[in-house]
C-alpha cells in the first residue's frame, strides 16, 4: 500500500509540474543543445558546446546558437573554423548567456540535460573554460521532460531510445533529425549545417511532446497499472480525477437500488 501511495504522490506532484508550464507557457523556454562525443576522451578534456537551441513554448519563437553562425559573422571559411574552435565557441556562448540572462528566471523544458556528462553543468564548465563567467539557472527552474514522463506514465510508457521512439508512436517527423554519436560524427566531418538543423528539430520535438502530454493526446505504450499502480488507493485516485466515470458509476448504483427496493 505504501508503495502505491508514494506512486500516486509522485504522480500528483509531475501532474502540477505540467500544469504550472502549460498554463504559463509565455515564461517557458525548451532548450536543447549538441556537442562533440564525450566518449572517448582519453586527454580528460570536456566535450565542446557546437550548437544550441532555444524556444519559447507559447509563441515556437526558436533562437539559435552555433559555431558556424558566429563564423559566419566573422568571414572565416570552413576551413577557418577548426583553426578557431575556441574563439567562436566563446562568442557563441556570450550570445547564449546573453539570452540566459533576460530569462534566467523562466522554466526551462529539456531532455536529460542533468550532469556535467550532458546538461547545464557541461555548458556551463565549457564557458569557464574558454573565460566566461555563466550565469547559473536555478535548479528549480529547470523541467527535464524525460523525467517527467516516467513520473507520470511509469518507467515502461515507451522503449530506448525514448525520445526516437515517443517520435515514431506520434508520428512526428524527423526529418534533420540525428542521434547523438550521429551529431557527434558531423561535428567531425565538419557538417556544422546538419547538426545545427539536428539541434533545431530536437528542441521542436521537446515543444512537441511537452504540448502533446499537456493536452492530454501524447501516445505511449502505458498500461493503467503502470500510471496508477494496481491497489485500491490508486482506484480511488483514478475515480476522482475520471469524474464522468465516477457519476456514472454512482447513477448506475441508484438506478440498481431503485429496481431492488420499487420492482415492478
Amino acid at each position: 500500500m505504501g508503495e502505491a501511495i508514494n506512486r500516486i504522490q509522485r504522480l500528483k506532484e509531475a501532474r502540477k509540474q505540467l500544469a504550472d508550464i502549460i498554463n504559463n507557457p509565455k515564461n517557458v523556454t525548451v532548450i536543447h543543445y549538441s556537442c562533440e562525443s564525450f566518449y572517448d576522451r582519453p586527454d580528460g578534456s570536456s566535450p565542446r558546446i557546437t550548437s544550441i537551441a532555444v524556444r519559447n513554448l507559447y509563441s515556437g519563437q526558436t533562437t539559435s546558437f552555433s559555431i558556424h553562425q558566429v563564423a559566419e559573422i566573422k568571414a572565416y571559411s570552413k576551413d577557418d573554423i577548426e583553426m578557431n574552435y575556441n574563439f567562436l565557441e566563446k562568442l557563441m556562448l556570450d550570445d547564449f548567456y546573453q539570452y540566459v540572462s533576460s530569462h534566467q528566471h523562466y522554466t526551462w523544458v529539456h531532455w536529460n540535460m542533468r550532469d556535467i556528462n550532458y546538461g547545464f553543468p557541461a555548458i556551463a564548465h565549457r564557458y569557464r573554460v574558454l573565460g566566461g563567467n555563466p550565469l547559473e539557472i536555478n535548479e528549480s527552474n529547470m523541467l527535464d521532460l524525460a523525467r517527467l514522463l516516467v513520473a507520470i506514465y511509469g518507467t515502461k510508457y515507451i522503449s530506448h531510445p525514448r525520445l526516437q521512439k515517443l517520435m515514431e508512436k506520434n508520428k512526428i517527423t524527423d526529418k534533420d533529425f540525428l542521434s547523438g554519436a550521429d551529431e557527434a560524427t558531423a561535428f567531425q566531418k565538419k557538417e556544422y549545417v546538419k547538426l545545427h538543423q539536428s539541434t533545431l528539430r530536437k528542441v521542436d520535438v521537446i515543444a512537441n511532446i511537452t504540448e502533446r502530454l499537456g493536452n492530454g493526446v501524447l501516445k505511449t505504450n502505458a498500461k493503467w497499472k503502470d500510471i496508477y499502480g494496481s491497489y485500491p488507493a490508486a482506484l480511488g485516485e483514478f475515480l476522482k480525477e475520471h469524474w464522468i466515470f465516477s457519476l456514472i458509476s454512482f447513477i448506475s448504483a441508484i438506478v440498481g437500488l431503485a429496481v431492488l427496493f420499487f420492482p415492478k
